[in-house]
């Protein structure tokens, strides 16, 4: 494939069709196509509205606890040095982690939830339905849903109720009604399709939540409209802390909002190099695996065109990984967009590199991060013993590991 021409900005997307180039789009149902639009309208009306900004900035500050820190990581980045050393290679950078963790409810997905409940709020919608896979989504959305008084239904799959029994119970306690998918393997693809099937039902009074910055235009712009404050927040804080930007940033990409929030407001900084991180799982050789964008190709998901995880006859696979948050055949169409132009790496990593980078980080830093996060993590492990000492590397540490510690204890076989 031929490499697009490169814009005058990356962040310019999407256009009046929520186009990504050739990705994104809404390719939905005809009785969901009023809603989408009747959301698009409203969301065009509310994200440069003065009143609405000041109140997200409110809920934000004093309900989530943002800004979240930037955190230099000196224990890894040490441990990293003298793996450096001890390989004879280039000293090793400076690593600092983005710590989405500390955010009310554990992870980033609260930044996008209470944009979206104000918006619904705003729309006279009286119900809530989400999707979730590791459940951050579906704690944050209960949460949301929770404070502003709307009964919230969130689907998970079958599978992912499973092994983050936890968050389950946290969406309860909180008021949600959590549906078990139990269709395909019963992950997210499965719990995002059974949501949209709610919504197509439940036009007049219902709002979908989604998580991710993917599914039908409006959603993909105005998820990574509100995830954005995570880039802006870490481009203030390095140039305060280290008086320059970053050589390296690198998240994580299930469907893709932690990352597109790290990453959009430097996607204009050419001189700042951009990794996401695929899930690996065992292998790109086999099925097992949700790298879209390194081993998929372009296809219809979710209402928007994106690149998917596929078979000869166009049908979706059910990939695997051994996060819950990444374990999605496909991504979010801006994403396909920035592979695509080559402004952003994207690259996979496999579940036992994950593992071992949980073990690491929570043994020389004391954080105990998502297996989501480990993934972007592992890839820093891979490459900062190689760069320079005056290099800096920030890794989004998108959530807390507290949701995925019988996950992580089931796979070193021990018990909790």
């Amino acid at each position: 494939m031929n490499k697009p021409a490169t814009p005058n900005s990356f962040r310019t997307g999407p256009d009046e069709q929520g186009m990504f180039g050739i990705f994104g789009g809404r390719f939905v149902a005809e009785t969901l196509m009023p809603l989408i639009l009747d959301l698009e309208r409203h969301w065009n009306e509310v994200k440069n509205d003065a009143d609405f900004r000041a109140e997200l900035t409110d809920l934000s500050t004093h309900y989530a606890g943002r800004p979240s820190k930037l955190y230099f990581a000196e224990g890894l980045t040490r441990h990293l040095r003298e793996v450096s050393s001890a390989k004879g290679l280039g000293g090793g950078a400076k690593v600092y982690f983005k710590r989405e963790d500390l955010n009310h409810t554990g992870s980033h997905k609260i930044n996008n939830c209470l944009g979206q409940i104000l918006l619904a709020k705003r729309m006279g919608k009286k119900r809530i339905i989400a999707e979730t896979g590791a459940g951050q989504h579906g704690v944050a959305a209960a949460t949301v849903a929770a404070r502003f008084g709307f009964p919230c239904v969130v689907y998970m799959g079958a599978t992912d109720v499973a092994r983050q029994s936890p968050n389950v119970f946290r969406m309860k306690l909180l008021g949600a009604e959590v549906r078990p998918v139990t269709a395909g393997h019963g992950t997210l693809k499965d719990a995002m399709n059974e949501a949209l099937r709610d919504w197509v039902t439940n036009v007049e009074d219902t709002y979908y939540l989604i998580g991710t910055a993917a599914g039908p235009h409006p959603y993909p712009e105005l998820v990574r409209d509100f995830q954005s404050v995570i880039g802006i927040e870490a481009r203030a804080q390095i140039l305060e802390q280290e008086g320059r930007l970053p050589d390296t940033i690198i998240a994580a990409v299930g469907g893709g909002s932690n990352a597109i929030g790290l990453f959009h407001p430097f996607l204009d900084d050419k001189e700042v190099r951009i990794i996401g991180i695929e899930a690996g799982g065992r292998g790109l050789d086999g099925i097992e695996h949700c790298a879209s964008m390194n081993a998929g190709a372009p296809g219809v998901l979710h209402g928007n065109r994106t690149y998917l995880l596929q078979n000869a006859d166009g049908q979706i696979m059910d990939g695997h990984s051994i996060s819950a948050g990444l374990d999605y055949p496909g991504v979010g169409p801006e994403h396909s967009w920035l592979r695509d132009s080559g402004r952003v790496d994207y690259v996979p990593i496999l579940d036992d590199e994950a593992l071992e980078a949980f073990k690491l980080t929570t043994r020389v830093e004391g954080i105990i991060p998502a297996l989501e996060s480990a993934h972007a993590i592992a890839h820093a492990v891979k490459i900062v013993p190689a760069m320079d000492k005056d290099q800096i590397v920030i890794v989004n540490l998108s959530g807390r590991g507290d949701k995925d510690v019988h996950t992580v204890a089931s796979m070193l076989g021990m018990e909790i």
